[in-house]
C-alpha cells in the first residue's frame, strides 16, 4: 500500500513516466551494493505498478494519493462481512414500552412464551410467537391461541403439543420480570406484527433434541436454542 501511495504521487506530479524509471534503474552499479538482476527485476516490477496505474481513474489516483482506504473490488473466498442484524425489538426497546394487557387469547399466547421461551433471545420470543400463530392460521390446527397451546392437554404426561400442559408442573409465574417482557411480545405479534423470522414454520424444538418427526418436515430457521420447522408434505400433495 506504502509503495501505490508513492507511485500514485509520482503518476498525479510526474504522469508516471516508465522511461524515467527505467533511466533511473540504469544507474550505475558502481555505487549500489544491489545486483544487477535484482535491480532489473524491481525496475520491471514497477514498470508492472506504473502501467496499472496508468490505466486508473484520476479519482483513484488522488485517493491513492491521499491514502484514502479503497473499497475492495472482489469478496473473500471464506466469506465476508457479517450480516447486519435488522431485527426492531431488543429487550431494552420492550423495557421503555407500557406493560401489555389483553384477553384470553392474548393470556394463552404469554403463558406459552413464559414457559417455552422467556430463557430465549426476544428475537426467539417472537420466532416461538410466530409458530403458534402461523398453527392458528393452518387447517391442520385450532384456530384460536388457546387451543393451539392446549391441544393434546388430558392424553398423559409429555404428549401434549407444548410439553408444560402435560408435564405434571402446576404453571406458575415465578419471574415477573421475564412474564412482562414476553407478555409484551404476545401483544406485539397479536396486533399484526409481520412473521419474518420462520418463514411460515409450524414446528420447532430444542438444539438439545433430535426428534424423528424432524426428518419429515423443512427447516426453516435457527434462532438461539431452536430450531424451526414447515410440514411442505400437505402444500405438495394440493398441488
Amino acid at each position: 500500500m506504502r509503495l501505490l501511495k508513492q507511485l500514485a504521487l509520482v503518476a498525479v506530479a510526474f504522469s508516471c513516466s516508465l522511461p524515467a524509471v527505467q533511466a533511473q534503474g540504469r544507474l550505475s552499479s558502481s555505487n549500489s551494493a544491489v545486483p544487477e538482476a535484482m535491480r532489473a527485476r524491481i525496475v520491471t516490477m514497477l514498470g508492472q505498478e506504473i502501467s496499472v496505474l496508468r490505466r486508473s481513474s484520476g479519482e483513484r489516483l488522488a485517493k491513492l494519493a491521499m491514502g484514502t482506504p479503497l473499497r475492495p473490488r472482489f469478496s473473500w473466498p471464506f466469506g465476508g462481512r457479517k450480516k447486519a442484524d435488522n431485527f426492531p425489538f431488543t429487550a431494552e426497546k420492550l423495557a421503555a414500552m407500557p406493560k401489555a394487557r389483553g384477553g384470553a387469547q392474548w393470556r394463552c399466547l404469554t403463558e406459552a412464551l413464559y414457559f417455552e421461551a422467556r430463557g430465549e433471545s426476544v428475537k426467539g420470543q417472537f420466532a416461538v410467537a410466530e409458530v403458534i400463530l402461523n398453527r392458528v392460521d393452518s387447517r391442520a390446527f385450532p384456530n384460536s391461541v388457546c387451543g393451539v397451546v392446549r391441544q393434546g392437554t388430558g392424553r398423559g404426561r409429555y404428549s401434549c403439543q407444548f410439553t408444560y400442559n402435560c408435564d405434571g408442573k402446576a404453571e406458575v409465574f415465578t419471574d415477573p420480570k421475564a412474564y412482562e417482557q414476553v407478555g409484551k411480545v404476545a401483544r406485539i405479534m397479536l396486533d399484526g406484527q409481520p412473521r419474518t423470522l420462520t418463514a411460515g414454520a409450524t414446528y420447532y424444538h430444542s438444539t438439545a433434541v433430535n426428534p424423528s418427526w424432524a426428518r419429515k418436515f423443512t427447516r426453516t430457521a435457527t434462532i438461539g436454542v431452536h430450531k424451526f420447522y414447515r410440514d411442505d408434505r400437505r402444500r405438495y400433495s394440493a398441488n
